[in-house]
């Protein structure tokens, strides 16, 4: 399941709401999959149900999850749509912050290895 980083300055139900995403998006939870109860899950990670609600209610409204009355949430379908549209906006994202560190002279090689590590490629062309 999902695994909190309490040095992670990030609210807790915003970390539960990118690692659910993570594990829908790789396919790890999949279509119609019933996911922990709000009960279940604040138990598991020892922090208030409110702060699951609040995840599973926010992943609901982007269309990750759908919840079905005295039933639970459970995995929505991610269709070719849905990972487009999450691609391009990150894209966006990602383009903002590379703009933003070349403006602040920020070392190349350093930016690269950080891209390089997640592509996991042992060779980045400059």
């Amino acid at each position: 399941m999902i695994q909190l980083d309490l040095h992670d300055t990030r609210p807790i139900y915003e970390q539960i709401k990118e690692k659910t995403k993570d594990l829908i998006i790789k396919g790890i939870l999949t279509e119609n999959q019933k996911i922990p109860s709000v009960r279940e899950a604040a138990s598991f990670l020892a922090i208030n149900p409110n702060t699951i609600q609040k995840a599973y209610k926010e992943l609901e409204n982007e269309g990750y999850l759908y919840s079905i009355r005295s039933k639970g949430y459970f995995v929505s379908s991610v269709d070719k749509v849905l990972k487009e549209k999450k691609i391009s906006d990150l894209n966006r994202k990602l383009d903002e912050v590379l703009n933003e560190l070349t403006i602040l002279k920020a070392d190349k090689k350093e930016v690269t290895a950080i891209i390089k590590k997640y592509y996991k490629e042992d060779d980045v062309n400059d």
